[in-house]
């Protein structure tokens, strides 16, 4: 007479179905967070100012990541510093907005690329390496233009309309 070898219930099959499941989930949840790595990071903040990412607001403060599509924002009588990887340096006065459309940091495959866009406030921008290697590769849009970097440093004023 064969031997039959009896069946686990499904209680015990459980816990290994859900242990894979959170390995799949912690590998995908790794893997989105490479790709959303920082392209900079906030330096210095004074008053009161915020990065939004991903629909997320944050109170700015030394060592806020921005990622690309970050909206950078300072309250009135505040004023923030942010460092970028290529250490680009941009300084935001009182009700600053601005928005870093694209970042691509990637110099030993030639990829270069700085976009950002201006809704209102002052700006003092300091170029980096992108600048310095391919100055057609940043831009700031305003509401009224689109400003190309050709040199190392600008003063940027954009006025509510």
């Amino acid at each position: 007479m064969p031997s039959q070898t009896p069946l686990l219930p499904a209680r015990y099959l459980l816990v290994p179905a859900l242990a894979a499941a959170f390995a799949l989930l912690s590998w995908t949840g790794t893997a989105a967070a490479q790709d959303k790595a920082p392209v900079g990071y906030v330096k210095n903040v004074k008053g009161t100012a915020t990065v939004t990412t991903d629909g997320l607001v944050v109170q700015a403060q030394p060592g806020t990541p921005l990622h690309q599509g970050s909206a950078l924002k300072t309250d009135a009588q505040s004023s923030m510093g942010v460092m970028f990887k290529d250490n680009t340096m941009m300084s935001f006065g009182p009700s600053t907005v601005l928005t870093v459309d694209e970042y691509l940091y990637e110099p030993g495959e030639g990829k270069l690329k700085l976009g950002a866009r201006m809704g209102k406030g002052t700006l003092n921008y300091v170029s980096g390496v992108i600048a310095k290697l391919q100055p057609e590769a940043v831009t700031i849009k305003t509401p009224t233009g689109l400003i190309g970097v050709r040199g190392t440093q600008f003063l940027l004023k954009v006025s509510e309309e």
